[in-house]
């Protein structure tokens, strides 16, 4: 199985960033509606490129992670959030999530952050026992925090230390 290639993002990942996100929306994991056109810029003024990190496959680029600062606050920048988590269809189950994870906590610890955290919706199995397997515990849990496709969902709070 070929091994991920991870990266920052820069200018030029700008419409296939926006693709994925567009490709791999599903209430899963979104808490916004279903883009649709006209679409958003992918990169804004909160978050550019160095903000990102993608992975590619064979030169095609088949995911990203978003790491940020939780908040604005100067007391809390020992800490970095993923804010963002996507992998292509065709890429799932190649280790493409595993790597990006990874590699977030890496680029975490390169800025100097003590800690990560995340938030994920509390009926994704699947990205939870990603982040679990990774060393992330459920730190708080939002009960009933969004109304998602007809039903309540939990808003969990997981992170770990670096």
């Amino acid at each position: 199985m070929p091994v991920p290639y991870i990266r920052h993002a820069t200018s030029d990942d700008e419409e296939p960033l926006g693709r994925l996100d567009r490709d791999t929306w599903s209430p899963l994991h979104a808490v916004q509606p279903r883009p649709q056109p006209p679409y958003e810029p992918f990169f804004n003024e909160r978050f550019g490129p160095l903000d990102h990190l993608v992975a590619e496959l064979g030169g095609s680029l088949v995911g990203y992670v978003r790491l940020a600062y939780p908040t604005s606050l100067a007391c809390n920048t020992h800490v970095r959030q993923i804010q963002g988590l996507a992998v292509a269809d065709k890429a799932r189950g190649t280790g493409v999530g595993r790597a990006l994870l990874r590699a977030a906590q890496d680029e975490a610890r390169r800025q100097g952050a003590r800690r990560i955290t995340l938030r994920v919706l509390g009926h994704n199995t699947p990205a939870r026992e990603l982040y679990e397997s990774e060393g992330f515990v459920v730190e708080g849990v939002l009960p009933e925090e969004f109304f998602l496709d007809g039903r309540y969902v939990d808003d969990v709070l997981m992170g770990r230390s670096l």
